[in-house]
């Protein structure tokens, strides 16, 4: 489920981004996405080519992976981001949540973190 408003388009320098053509308040779901889960094997080879780039870590402990559909993987990261994803391992999917209001035109970002305001460096910043 992706709501209707949003919209992929180019963000600046980093690349494509997600985009809502309407305003949206504060907890609204903007997407549920269905995702594909991997083995702890399987992402061991994943880790390799750009798609690493677009995978999560999955389950409890975290060793195992998987690659969401819908609009998540272009999701773009802020460490303040406007959006929140929750990961929901028994129906094996992804909750794409507004964590303040959002303007018509903004982009909405997740942190890749996981909290919307740790400021941890993700791995292309710790780099």
């Amino acid at each position: 489920m992706i709501i209707p408003c949003l919209f992929i388009a180019p963000s600046g320098n980093r690349g494509r981004g997600v985009f809502t053509a309407d305003a949206l308040e504060a907890g609204v779901v903007v997407e549920i996405s269905p995702v594909i889960v991997m083995s702890g094997e399987e992402r061991k080879l994943l880790d390799q080519p750009l798609l690493h780039d677009y995978i999560f870590e999955w389950g409890e402990d975290s060793r195992q992976c998987c690659m969401a559909l819908g609009y998540v993987p272009v999701y773009n990261h802020s460490y303040t981001s406007n959006c929140e994803y929750d990961m929901d391992y028994a129906q094996q999917q992804i909750r794409i949540v507004a964590i303040r209001d959002i303007q018509a035109g903004e982009e909405l970002t997740i942190n890749y973190n996981g909290d919307w305001n740790d400021a941890e460096p993700v791995w292309f910043d710790a780099q």
